[in-house]
């Protein structure tokens, strides 16, 4: 696998395929141009959405393309559908989603509330069509493979381009790391299993770009890969590990979106979050000493800072 200039990646991307780099609290999209219109992959968080409108108007001006055909959502986390509901008011077109979560959507109030339970806020939104591991689409002019990316979401899709070796990972694979691993925190013992498949079936692709769902696209997927290794393997050995992590990036994701908030009223709300306080829980902790450890944590960092009463995201 080689590695190229960050510089130089976008070269190698076929002449229909945009990419649009966003920060962590929205997913990177992707623009798939075609002569009849785009398809946009993923469309990022709620709060965002009105950005994201803006900045796929702009790919879609500046390629000439006539209208935005339809959405494709690699998973159904809020980072990378949350844009869903604005874009197709706006552009309309049609949404697409891997069809073992088509009862998620079309049972919209449970779906809320496993967003609610992250402490996360999602626009409604209905699917039209369904994709499947396996299936070949025709978008930017080239072949896209759906392969499956269980792990971080265990119906997670992946997009490869053989002819241009392209990998959209979306959160399976980033440059350092991959995404939490949700199943295994809801109690699912074959979640870690399911990530390392992910990482196996990358492993076996030529691949000479990646574009993630976070961060910069790269091409040094070996070493990528190397660094995912270690850290499914520290989980593994160290559940508590991943829980201290999970809990860490919940409550930094949480502060993006929130921005500044008064801390004693924000640990309160902590406890409303089910998931952020499963992981609490599987801490090992008491309750309250895993909040206050993980955000004094991120103040240490430098990814909170506190002014007096009020928690502030840096």
């Amino acid at each position: 696998m080689s590695s190229y200039p960050r510089n130089a990646l976008a070269d190698l991307l076929p002449p229909g395929v945009c990419f649009i780099e966003r920060d962590w609290l929205s997913s990177n999209q992707i623009l798939m141009v075609d002569p009849a219109g785009a398809t946009l992959i993923d469309s990022g968080y709620g709060k965002h959405a009105a950005l994201t409108e803006s900045l796929v108007r702009a790919q879609l001006q500046a390629t000439n393309s006539a209208r935005l055909l339809r959405i494709i959502n690699t998973h159904l986390h809020s980072d990378h559908c949350g844009g869903n509901a604005r874009l197709q008011q706006v552009f309309g077109g049609k949404i697409r989603i891997a069809q073992a979560e088509a009862r998620t959507v079309a049972c919209w109030e449970q779906f809320q509330m496993e967003h609610t339970a992250l402490g996360q806020r999602i626009e409604r939104f209905d699917a039209d069509e369904f994709a499947v591991p396996g299936e070949e689409w025709q978008l930017a002019g080239v072949t896209w493979q759906v392969l499956a990316a269980p792990g971080h979401d265990p119906d997670s899709l992946m997009l490869y381009c053989p002819s241009h070796q392209i990998l959209i990972s979306a959160d399976a694979l980033w440059e350092n790391g991959f995404g939490i691993n949700f199943p295994e925190l809801n109690g699912d013992p074959g979640g870690f299993d399911g990530q390392r498949a992910a990482l196996d079936l990358i492993a076996r692709l030529p691949i000479s770009v990646v574009i993630p769902g976070h961060g910069p696209m790269f091409s040094d997927v070996a070493a990528a890969l190397s660094r995912a290794y270690k850290r499914l393997a520290a989980q593994q050995a160290d559940p508590i590990r991943h829980a201290r992590y999970a809990l860490k990036a919940l409550i930094k994701f949480q502060m993006l979106d929130r921005e500044r908030v008064d801390e004693q009223q924000f640990v309160a709300s902590l406890n409303s979050a089910a998931t952020l306080r499963r992981c609490a829980e599987l801490t090992g902790r008491p309750l309250p000493q895993a909040y206050a450890e993980s955000i004094n944590e991120l103040v240490e960092q430098a990814a909170l800072r506190r002014e007096q009463a009020l928690l502030v995201n840096c």
